[in-house]
């Protein structure tokens, strides 16, 4: 049988492969989406040799890189599109968590899976699976379902919104708007809303940034429910990135050096989104399963027709 993994055979001509990708993501020649897409490539053909490796910086990485997103945001934008997506993400949580559930029911997922991608789609995908998986005392094979769910459609997501939004002529406002109510994970947000246009980005960026403070009051009522004693993780990259914002808009003086910190936050996001999708192989999906994936599916489609049909006819706007 031949094999699909790049660690058989030759296990130097398999880094040297992954090695060559990672760095012609970081290049000028390539965008989020495009990064994103070579990862996946390398994560359904063969299997990431620096898969463990890759999954311990994502995170800080892509923490990273929104905070320098922040040195080229206008304060004055990431204020309004914060308070007003306030509302709007309030009511989004709720109706993703109240029809996500009812979906595991009919569809008979397990209860904390189902729970599990219920909380992704609502709030910021993985970050908040995994968060709140180990606050309800979620099982290893519960997390990988709910996060495999999860980052197939983030995928499928960074890919298609764009091309949509272009289809149907949103403004870069209404699409940084629908890409933070409809797509899971921040780095997808904020691929998409970068690949868009700046104003789509600014918008994407600060409403799902605004999103993701919803976890912590979301891990305190599950320890509730459950009386789980697991700490509660705070999510402080969000305050430095409105610190980032702040000083580009009231230290004009140092621009040149903070556009620097700006082109470093893209790099940065284009790296992540290309790790993220190595990441995800065939196992992944057999992981996943049906049920559980068409729950992620059914609910996902459903955040993002309603959010769209809410923008596009005026219902909610910044």
């Amino acid at each position: 049988m031949p094999s699909n993994s790049f660690s058989d055979g030759n296990p130097t001509s398999s880094k040297l492969l992954f090695l060559a990708g990672l760095l012609f993501s970081l290049g000028p020649w390539t965008s989020p989406p495009l990064a994103l897409a070579l990862g996946l490539l390398l994560g359904l053909t063969f299997t990431n040799p620096f898969r463990l490796e890759a999954k311990r910086i994502t995170t800080t990485l892509l923490q990273a890189s929104v905070v320098g997103l922040g040195f080229g945001m206008n304060l004055h934008q990431v204020l309004k599109a914060g308070r007003s997506g306030f509302v709007y993400t309030a009511l989004g949580i709720c109706f993703a968590l109240g029809l996500g559930m009812m979906l595991a029911r009919a569809l008979k997922v397990k209860a904390t899976a189902g729970f599990l991608i219920s909380t992704g789609t609502a709030i910021c995908g993985g970050s908040a699976i995994a968060a709140v998986g180990p606050v309800a005392g979620a099982n290893e094979e519960e997390m990988s379902v709910a996060l495999g769910t999860v980052f197939i459609l983030n995928s499928i997501a960074l890919l298609t919104f764009p091309w949509i939004g272009a289809a149907l002529h949103l403004s870069q406002t209404q699409f940084g708007l629908w890409a933070a109510l409809a797509i899971h994970d921040t780095s997808s947000v904020v691929g998409a809303a970068a690949k868009y246009g700046a104003l789509a980005l600014a918008v994407g960026t600060t409403v799902k940034l605004a999103r993701a403070l919803w976890i912590v009051p979301m891990c305190v009522a599950t320890a509730a429910v459950k009386r789980s004693r697991v700490r509660v993780q705070w999510p402080w990259f969000i305050a430095l990135f409105m610190l980032a914002a702040v000083a580009n808009s009231l230290l004009p003086a140092e621009g040149e050096m903070f556009h620097r910190f700006y082109r470093l936050g893209v790099i940065g996001l284009t790296a992540t989104l290309y790790l993220i999708g190595s990441g995800v192989s065939r196992g992944t999906l057999k992981t996943v399963g049906l049920r559980p994936l068409l729950q992620g599916v059914l609910l996902w489609m459903a955040v993002a027709v309603t959010s769209f049909l809410v923008i596009r006819f005026g219902v909610i706007g910044l």
